[in-house]
């Protein structure tokens, strides 16, 4: 069964829209637990312009389920998830100023940097997977630099969806194939949401995890917070259905 994790960046973006504690993102991430979710998702960036820092040392001692932290391993950064010690740490190659996260690393390019990073990381017993895209090469990178699992930025699928749903999945049925072969986990996100993810989950051969934020705060804005977990959970069980 493939997990989800509940990204509640979105939330943090609306408290601090008023400079109050309202939404509370500590009650919302054990709400989320609550209603289902199988992990807490933030990406701290170095702006704090949604989750702040202090936000991910509060989170900590009250999220119960897989705590995962994503964000570009610079010296703070790397300070507060050694700190944290989360079950999981997603590297993603963000400009410090990137809106949103828009590609996955180049393996090959930074291989050495990123080898360091996750050894780091595994020093601490955090898992530690990498942002890449479908490449091949780079997801067989991103297994000699030491990472648990890869996360596939599914932006590209879910932008070609609506047109093909077949050639639009069918570079992550592979990517998740070589993934596999390499001894990774695989994790996905970006854009994932009701529509498409029964049918993602029903043709990746491998799928651990998803991690979705944004259309899920903007579902819980019609169908609230409970039904709209209980929707994602059973797009993910739909999709395992239709797998086996």
């Amino acid at each position: 069964m493939t997990y989800l994790s509940i990204n509640i960046n979105k939330v943090a973006t609306l408290r601090n829209a008023r400079g109050e504690n309202n939404p509370d993102v500590q009650k919302f991430a054990v709400d989320c637990e609550a209603f289902g979710a199988q992990g807490i998702t933030v990406h701290p960036r170095p702006d704090e312009r949604h989750i702040r820092y202090d936000d991910v040392l509060r989170l900590r001692p009250i999220v119960k389920t897989e705590f995962n932290i994503e964000g570009y391993p610079t010296p703070r950064f790397m300070e507060l998830v050694l700190r944290v010690r989360p079950e999981q740490v997603t590297l993603v190659p963000d400009a410090p100023d990137a809106i949103t996260s828009s590609s996955g690393w180049d393996v090959e390019a930074h291989f050495d940097f990123l080898t360091e990073i996750v050894q780091k990381l595994h020093e601490a017993g955090i898992r530690a997977s990498i942002f890449t895209g479908t490449d091949a090469e780079t997801i067989k990178a991103a297994a000699r630099v030491g990472a648990d699992r890869v996360e596939l930025y599914t932006k590209p699928y879910a932008d070609n969806y609506s047109r093909d749903r077949e050639t639009a999945v069918a570079p992550f049925v592979e990517a998740s194939r070589v993934a596999h072969a390499a001894g990774l986990g695989v994790n996905a996100g970006h854009d994932l949401n009701l529509e498409n993810l029964a049918f993602f989950a029903s043709r990746l051969p491998w799928l651990n995890e998803v991690s979705i934020g944004h259309a899920v705060i903007c579902d819980a804005l019609y169908m609230g917070i409970e039904a709209t977990i209980k929707a994602y959970r059973q797009a993910l069980r739909e999709g395992a259905e239709a797998k086996a």
